[in-house]
């Protein structure tokens, strides 16, 4: 990405929210032995989405799926309070988080709806940002090397057994 495309990102890594949120769910998952809703998972999201963008032709834009990523899961310590699909309490923090760092209304817009959207099957085939994030993130896990597997909750057929790009 050119650097004038990625100074809205760093924005977002900057954002005070952001971080706060990045802290309680690290905080939150600290004893968690299974995946984890981190930076790692985050940027690994972003690289994946971009790949299958480019190599399966979506034509979304890159800056949208980083700003997309980065955001998905950031209510994920929420869920573990009170038990609320941390997907729409993510859609719901990233407006203002978006706004602060210059997206649009429309942007904000089509990567809320892959946030509150990326764990619906439904999504899973399109070729927006929903679809991207969506495929993404679940291919994101390596199922294949986790010492963890065999107790992980994530039924048989959600697993990535083996490497997929």
């Amino acid at each position: 990405m050119e650097q004038k495309k990625t100074e809205r990102i760093n924005r977002i890594l900057t954002h005070p929210s952001y971080k706060a949120y990045v802290f309680q769910n690290a905080e939150k998952e600290r004893d968690r032995v299974f995946c984890h809703h981190d930076m790692g998972h985050f940027l690994d999201v972003a690289r994946l989405a971009v790949i299958l963008n480019l190599t399966e032709g979506y034509g979304q834009d890159a800056e949208l799926i980083y700003a997309a990523a980065l955001l998905h899961d950031v209510g994920r310590h929420i869920q573990y309070e009170t038990g609320e699909d941390h997907a729409l309490v993510s859609a719901r923090m990233a407006p203002a988080i978006l706004k602060d760092c210059g997206f649009s209304q429309e942007e904000s817009e089509q990567i809320v709806s892959a946030i509150a959207t990326h764990r619906q099957v439904e999504v899973r085939d399109r070729k927006d940002l929903n679809g991207l994030l969506y495929r993404a993130d679940k291919l994101s896990r390596p199922c294949y090397c986790c010492k963890q597997e065999g107790a992980c909750n994530w039924k048989g057929d959600k697993k990535n057994r083996q490497l997929i790009w």
